[in-house]
């Protein structure tokens, strides 16, 4: 299949400005096959659902494979670069190979994770320490319409015929920090 447009920053900035209230998923992922191995189902429900699917790669190959899922896809450095990052996502899905290997998608995890007001998600093997203690198993149970589309995603990354389950597995963390628990802990007593 034939590599789709991958969309620019500033064009899908100007897209998020003009609807401001939408909720919006932000995934990073090294290549689209990775993204839609293990987060394509959970994209395609949230897509489904009416939410802003945004998918960052390194690796442009096969786009059109996260584009079936319904996402828009971006190029990861030069969105980085963009100076720019007023939009916050109110979901954030990561693999751990793009958290080692990209100091902003770190750094921007863990400010997630730090303030609390975004979800967390992470996929693949090998968590770093600095995540381990803070992010706990989940799962997505992918539904039947995302498991079509996700085939035909999967047949269009190159892997047609890969087996597919109804779950997807994660490792996510809290969507509200620490800090934020004990200050309502205080406001509303416990009996």
């Amino acid at each position: 299949m034939a590599t789709r447009s991958v969309d620019s920053a500033t064009r899908w900035r100007a897209h998020a400005h003009r609807h401001p209230l939408r909720h919006r998923l932000a995934v990073v992922g090294p290549d689209a096959a990775d993204v839609v191995r293990h987060a394509g189902g959970w994209l395609f429900d949230r897509a489904a659902a009416g939410w802003e699917v945004t998918v960052l790669v390194s690796d442009l190959d096969n786009v059109g494979a996260l584009q079936i899922l319904g996402a828009t896809v971006l190029e990861l450095r030069p969105a980085l670069a963009e100076a720019n990052h007023d939009l916050w996502p109110t979901a954030v899905a990561v693999s751990v190979q793009s958290y080692l290997a990209e100091s902003e998608v770190r750094a921007g995890v863990l400010d997630c994770l730090d303030n609390g007001l975004t979800e967390v998600a992470v996929w693949g093997d090998s968590l770093p320490e600095e995540l381990e203690a803070r992010v706990g198993a989940s799962c997505h149970r992918v539904s039947v319409a995302a498991q079509a589309f996700k085939s035909c995603a999967l047949a269009a990354a190159g892997f047609p015929g890969e087996a597919r389950s109804p779950i997807e597995s994660f490792r996510s963390g809290a969507l509200f920090p620490p800090s934020f628990r004990e200050r309502m802990r205080d406001l509303v007593p416990l009996a």
